[in-house]
């Protein structure tokens, strides 16, 4: 069991998911490379390999960003400033808050599962992507599938910092549908899921490769949000 202080704040203006990346190169523009919680980056070239902790999102079409422990604190850095205006692909974009959900989550391992909805979740890398498609048993490819959400899960449970000590279950209830992506100019596939597992996770948080940049966001089935609407 671990509290998580959590921080998902949605603004009015409307983007793309083909654009998240452009908005996240543009927030971090905007505080400064000195941020390292914004972008994972130690310096120029070197990546830091850690659980994004402020995450960019397209949520209800809407731009968004999720912040989980110390991305929290972090995120006021943005905040700071009086003016919110960043440019994304050349256009002069004005902020303006839509909603801001701050709460202190959680996280625990139950008996019972919760339903989640996984969307545009990279689970593969290009050698097993090429395997997946191989493969013509629908049930071992949910069996490959649910190992790689587990994984996904830990990997998000390490970053923040909770020790999970208990067995975890994933189900993939359905395969909603999948389609191959270019990424750095590599085909990768992307996956709509719906899953069940024993492990309470929090709305929004990006689960699989590249979530900093807006791919797989899980959303619990049960919550009936208007903010992703």
């Amino acid at each position: 069991m671990k509290k998580l202080k959590t921080l998902f704040v949605q603004f009015e203006n409307e983007i793309p998911p083909n654009l998240v990346a452009a908005f996240r190169g543009a927030i971090i523009e905007k505080v400064g490379r000195e941020n390292v919680l914004f972008h994972q980056h130690k310096g120029d070239e070197e990546l830091f390999y850690h659980y994004p902790l402020i995450q960019y999102k397209s949520v209800g079409k809407k731009a968004s960003i999720i912040c989980l422990g110390d991305g929290v604190e972090e995120i006021h850095k943005l905040f700071e400033f009086k003016k919110w205006d960043i440019t994304v692909h050349k256009e002069k974009i004005l902020l303006k808050i839509n909603r801001l959900d701050l709460n202190t989550i959680t996280l625990n391992v139950w008996e019972k599962p919760f339903d989640y909805t996984l969307t545009n979740w990279i689970a593969l890398n290009k050698q097993n992507f090429e395997k997946f498609l191989q493969n013509d048993s629908l049930a071992e490819k949910c069996n490959q599938l649910e190992k790689l959400i587990t994984a996904n899960i830990l990997s998000f449970a390490k970053g923040v910092d909770w020790t999970i000590d208990k067995p975890i279950t994933t189900t993939i209830s359905n395969i909603k549908g999948q389609k191959t992506i270019r990424y750095k100019g590599v085909p990768l596939a992307a996956f709509d899921v719906e899953f069940k597992s024993n492990v309470f996770l929090p709305n929004f948080i990006g689960l699989g490769k590249s979530v900093s940049h807006g791919f797989g966001i899980l959303r619990m089935n049960h919550k009936k949000e208007n903010i992703d609407k």
